[in-house]
């Protein structure tokens, strides 16, 4: 993500940092509740695409846009690249309604990293509640760790990583652009505001999706939730909490 508009990359950068350290606190947590839970930090492939990919997209395009002579030019339909200009960062804020694309792509990587961090760290926080959590689509009680499921903390949180995203935005554009700092409140109110409301929305519609369209397995005899790729044994005495089994988790955080 190496644009001269700096907002792509250090999103990110605070995406995993913030997102790792989350999954560290609540890995014992996890792993007394869940069959087959990773250790803390491990992500594979498709988990790393997945939480990337939108926002990477979203850096290219700018920089093929608005960055002359730039690497990724080439691969910019000319529709989209004739609607751009070199965007010196001394003279306009990034995200200015005159901007054009700009300002669109930026509000998606912010989009698509504050619904990031927001499922993460209700995934990862939301265990820590005292209360048992209850599913969305039917508000009863269900084991903590159960896809779909929610917690007062678990929400409160989510919209939290929408505003760390937001902030970390507002703060990227504040330092290197002075026509955003000469309307500093501004920015930082609406990156912020729209920070808040992605990570929380977000994180609602990934709970609704893995209540219905991803498969929750509870072990009976184990007192733990089975993980998609965890193999069943008729002795765990497994049940189905909810869902049905199209997408897998990695799947569902990807869309």
């Amino acid at each position: 993500m190496a644009v001269p508009l700096r907002v792509f990359g250090v999103s990110c950068i605070v995406f995993y940092l913030v997102g790792s350290r989350a999954t560290k606190v609540g890995k014992a947590i996890k792993a007394r509740l869940e069959v087959g839970h990773k250790e803390a930090g491990e992500r594979d492939v498709w988990q790393v695409i997945s939480n990337s990919f939108a926002a990477l997209i979203s850096a290219v395009l700018w920089s093929g846009i608005y960055v002359p002579n730039s690497i990724w030019t080439p691969l910019i339909p000319q529709g989209l690249h004739s609607q751009g200009f070199a965007l010196n960062l001394s003279e306009y804020c990034p995200i200015d309604q005159f901007t054009g694309y700009s300002r669109f792509l930026i509000f998606a990587a912010l989009g698509h990293f504050a619904c990031c961090l927001g499922d993460t760290l209700a995934s990862e926080l939301g265990i820590l509640s005292k209360s048992r959590p209850i599913l969305i689509t039917t508000l009863r009680p269900v084991p903590p760790g159960t896809n779909g499921a929610l917690s007062t903390i678990g929400t409160l949180v989510s919209f939290l990583g929408g505003v760390i995203i937001g902030f970390t935005v507002a703060a990227v554009l504040l330092i290197q652009s002075v026509p955003c700092r000469q309307q500093a409140w501004n920015v930082l109110f609406e990156l912020t505001k729209w920070g808040f409301i992605a990570g929380g929305v977000g994180s609602i519609l990934d709970s609704l999706m893995g209540a219905t369209i991803q498969k929750t397995r509870y072990s009976k005899k184990l007192s733990m939730i089975l993980q998609d790729d965890t193999p069943a044994r008729p002795e765990d005495e497994v049940t189905v909490v909810s869902g049905v089994g199209i997408l897998t988790n990695g799947q569902v955080n990807a869309t």
